[in-house]
């Protein structure tokens, strides 16, 4: 069976899917709704269910699998699934979580080994350390979790998997401009968004914590970092500003960022998290369309549509 996000608009449904997200609203003329995101392995799509009662929001909560049935459909640009049929899966149906969640292509070892080299060509003994005991402390987390909860590196795994694609960005422009501080450029690339494991719940069904919603993870990662370097002992100019590049990495204060770079590296952080978020957002959209089709709009690129050429 084909995954949700690869059908085009007026194909049918007849699916096993996860909520991954499920929120109530009211309509202009006072009639409940729910608003459902909904995945397999392939990616997720949003849905509504209209004239919703508590009984609904009961058996359609976060993480519950669903049998779905209906079509896809165009709203504003975007591709949507209009349920006809929807009930909760049966224990006899043979569905699990885990056959349902997006993970990344590699395994997180795989990961974790093209990971582990970046650690040994730090010279910077004070940020090799605090870099080595963030990564050992939250280990389980940075190796499972996503990056986001949409959009870029949603999935098992996407916040290594995000990492290391960053990495070979950051190994390459290391290389092209040798001014770069390669041990400052590792570490704020490995810990930028460690904050990340705190901030949101898992890799499943994933939602904000309270401290995510309360401190977001750019202020729990300064926080983890002075924590780290009081606990290893560590003093110096490389606390303050691995914590620079943890507060900059967004890039300006109306995308989150308490502060701008205002070191080199930090500068380069920015662009390569742009870059290796916004590939992955273009790759997906474009890997579900047809040569010489548009994607749908896509909402963090301005609401842009991308053209996918008729040649390779």
């Amino acid at each position: 069976m084909k995954g949700i996000t690869t059908l085009r608009v007026g194909d049918s449904v007849d699916h096993y899917l996860l909520i991954k997200q499920s929120t109530t609203g009211v309509t202009t003329v006072g009639k409940p709704f729910m608003s459902l995101v909904l995945q397999d392995k392939s990616g997720d799509i949003e849905a509504k269910l209209w004239d919703t009662s508590e009984e609904h929001e009961r058996l359609y909560g976060a993480e519950q699998i669903v049998k779905v049935g209906g079509e896809i459909h165009d709203y504003r640009g975007k591709l949507q699934l209009r349920v006809k049929s929807i009930r909760p899966v049966k224990t006899d149906e043979g569905i699990g979580i885990t056959d349902l969640v997006p993970s990344s292509e590699k395994s997180k070892e795989e990961l974790m080994t093209e990971l582990t080299p970046y650690l040994f060509e730090m010279n910077n003994p004070n940020i090799q350390r605090l870099t080595r005991h963030l990564l050992k402390k939250h280990h389980q987390a940075f190796t499972t979790y996503p990056a986001a909860t949409r959009n870029h590196h949603d999935y098992a795994s996407g916040l290594i998997d995000h990492v290391v694609s960053m990495l070979r960005l950051g190994k390459a422009l290391a290389e092209l401009y040798p001014t770069l501080n390669k041990d400052l450029l590792y570490a704020g690339i490995m810990l930028h968004d460690v904050g990340k494991v705190i901030e949101l719940s898992g890799p499943v069904a994933t939602s904000y914590t309270i401290e995510g919603n309360l401190l977001g993870h750019i202020s729990i990662m300064v926080n983890e970092i002075a924590m780290a370097a009081k606990e290893l002992e560590i003093e110096g100019e490389e606390v303050m500003l691995l914590q620079h590049l943890v507060l900059s990495h967004h890039g300006k204060e109306e995308w989150g960022s308490p502060k701008r770079p205002m070191v080199r590296e930090a500068e380069i952080l920015h662009y390569i998290d742009n870059i290796d978020a916004k590939m992955a957002m273009l790759n997906r959209a474009l890997e579900k369309t047809n040569p010489g089709e548009f994607t749908e709009r896509l909402f963090p690129l301005e609401n842009r549509s991308f053209y996918r050429p008729t040649f390779d």
